[in-house]
């Protein structure tokens, strides 16, 4: 008589195999490390043989593990396929959207349109700060912002970017020179710290001010940038579609100096689930949707 397997056994050893680990796996698959751990074991101790080497941190897979696991990913692949080319309309697909605070800030105001288009599509964002080495969330929609010069061949650009100066609204009835910004306190943006220096030279090369190069005042997000300018400290440099966001929403700054080119762009990069038809139909309207918001953003900046 052939062993009656568990697919929910099978599905655990696939994603720890994956992720070299049962924490990893544990995550993915929203279950406890202690819960993932008993499944392994349930279907190792079925199967007769061990699949896993346990180390203290991560997990190998032993010969039969390693003999194993491309039955079992066809497997459950099939499965998968089938069950969503027989009921896909039916079934809510959670897609899995990785960008920057900024970039998931900019968008917020507009998603209750692509909700209301696509009600049974769920959306769950994850930041992109800073990437833990340890998290190996799967992600069907990848966001970065990467210079021009660097962008890979799998990847889709999606907007040329602008920075522009923005101070408080206590700047309203005044216009900043290059001169008088250079004199004003620079917030730095973690990560992006030669915005200020990038700007200035833009139209003194050779004349730098001094206090630009200085680290006074550090944030780590572009959002939080955007605060402290509305409260009164400091001046920024922003990308310039999330500065006119900003003030779309109310925010008390103002943009106070023209945009000058980035040479960074935003790109869609390529993702482990690129190539899943089961999932494609999902993640692409939810990506034509991102395509038309930069665009309109653009058309609207131009």
């Amino acid at each position: 008589m052939k062993p009656n397997l568990n697919l929910n056994w099978l599905r655990t050893f696939e994603a720890a195999a994956r992720l070299s680990g049962f924490s990893a796996a544990a995550r993915e698959l929203g279950l406890t490390q202690v819960a993932v751990s008993q499944q392994i074991k349930s279907l190792e101790t079925k199967l007769g043989h061990d699949l896993f080497i346990r180390h203290p941190k991560k997990v190998q897979l032993t010969q039969a593990g390693k003999a194993y696991l491309p039955s079992v990913r066809e497997g459950l692949e099939k499965l998968s396929h089938a069950t969503y080319g027989l009921f896909g309309s039916d079934i809510n697909r959670t897609i899995v959207v990785r960008a920057s605070i900024a970039v998931l800030t900019w968008l917020s105001p507009s998603l209750n349109n692509f909700r209301q288009q696509y009600p049974n599509i769920k959306l769950k964002f994850v930041t992109s700060i800073w990437p833990d080495p340890v998290d190996t969330q799967k992600v069907d929609v990848d966001i970065v912002l990467m210079p021009n010069r660097k962008h890979a061949e799998s990847s889709e650009k999606l907007s040329d970017e602008f920075i522009v100066p923005i101070c408080g609204m206590e700047t309203i009835n005044k216009k900043y020179s290059i001169h008088d910004l250079s004199k004003m306190e620079p917030i730095h943006i973690v990560g992006y710290d030669d915005h200020w220096s990038r700007y200035m030279n833009h139209f003194e090369p050779v004349a730098k001010a001094s206090n630009v190069e200085t680290m006074g005042l550090q944030v780590d997000t572009s959002v939080l940038a955007c605060e402290l300018v509305a409260s009164g400290t400091g001046c920024a440099v922003l990308i310039e579609r999330f500065a006119k966001r900003s003030i779309d929403m109310g925010r008390a700054i103002r943009i106070v100096g023209e945009p000058i080119p980035l040479h960074q762009s935003h790109f869609f990069f390529k993702t482990e689930t690129a190539n899943e038809e089961s999932v494609s139909a999902e993640i692409e309207a939810f990506k034509d949707w991102i395509r038309s918001e930069f665009s309109a953003s653009d058309t609207k900046m131009t």
